[in-house]
Formats: structure tokens, C-alpha cells, sequence
């Protein structure tokens, strides 16, 4: 998995300034994030950070989403996202066929790269 990749379309499309409609803008960012809960959530990764960063170089201000979306310590909540099954105790939902070795890899890279 790799942030640099992913679709930002869907924050793109619904997301919109100059307003940043709270609403749409955290069910958006849910849609985009919560296939990812389980490292983003993890505070021994910095996958969020790193996700943070290139959701910022799309032109969003810092901290739009961290602070309108996110609860707490526990980080981004999927409450209302159909949940799947991973095992993982956060109750995120884990990339399909990725391993999580090589997703906590790519995410060290990416903060390494784009810090």
C-alpha cells in the first residue's frame, strides 16, 4: 500500500472549498481512510502522518480532517462503514492481499521520502 498511489478522487469530488462542508468532507475522508483504519489508527505506525501529507499536497489545508474527523486517540471512527472481519483488534479493515509487514513498511518509506 502506498499513499501516493491511492484515488484522492473521492475527497476531491465531495470535498469542495472554499467552505469544506464538515458533513461531506468527514464522510468522504471516512470512505477514502477506513479501508486503511487498522495502520492509520495504529500510533506505533505513521501511516497517518504520511497520509495526512499527501492528502495536504492535494491542496487541503493541514489539519482539515484531523481536526474535523477524527475522534480522539482512537483516530479515524468507520462507525456506519461496513466493517469486514481482519482480526485486527482496532476493527479497522485491512488492504486486501497486502501483508501488514510490507504495509508498515511502505508507510516508514513514505514518511522517510515526504516528512
Amino acid at each position: 500500500m502506498s499513499f501516493e498511489t491511492q484515488n484522492y478522487t473521492i475527497l476531491t469530488n465531495k470535498c469542495k472549498r472554499p467552505q469544506y462542508p464538515p458533513t461531506e468532507c468527514c464522510d468522504a475522508f471516512k470512505e477514502f481512510a477506513c479501508p486503511f483504519a487498522a495502520y492509520i489508527n495504529n500510533q506505533s505506525t505513521n501511516c497517518a502522518d504520511t497520509m495526512f501529507s499527501y492528502i495536504d499536497f492535494r491542496g487541503y489545508p493541514k489539519g482539515l480532517f484531523a481536526n474535523e474527523c477524527l475522534k480522539g486517540k482512537e483516530g479515524v471512527s468507520c462507525e456506519g462503514i461496513p466493517a469486514v472481519d481482519t482480526g485486527v483488534p482496532s476493527g479497522g479493515r485491512q488492504v486486501q492481499g497486502v501483508s501488514r509487514p510490507l504495509v508498515v513498511l511502505l508507510c516508514g518509506l513514505g514518511a522517510l521520502l515526504f516528512p
